[in-house]
């Protein structure tokens, strides 16, 4: 029986659950001009390529005061299940 884990969506909802903690570790020069209290994540975003046809959504995207006006994180995750050769 083969187990079948969602790894993206389990790598989202962690980086949503810890995102200062995200920002803290790998982006650490950010943490002063980040208000911690206006976090709001969006719902999925979806961009179109309009030469090739092919739609793309967003992984995961927060809106943040950052130095003091409304801004927006995109964080894009690529799990892989197993280690390439």
């Amino acid at each position: 029986m083969t187990n079948n884990i969602d790894h993206d969506r389990l790598f989202k909802e962690l980086i949503s659950t810890f995102f200062v903690e995200f920002i803290e570790l790998f982006f650490p020069e950010l943490m002063d001009y980040l208000d911690r209290d206006s976090i709001t994540f969006l719902d999925k975003e979806v961009f179109t390529d309009v030469t090739e046809g092919e739609r793309y959504e967003s992984d995961l995207v927060a809106q943040v005061k950052f130095r003091g006006k409304e801004s927006f994180f995109l964080i894009h995750v690529e799990a892989q299940e197993s280690s390439r050769k």
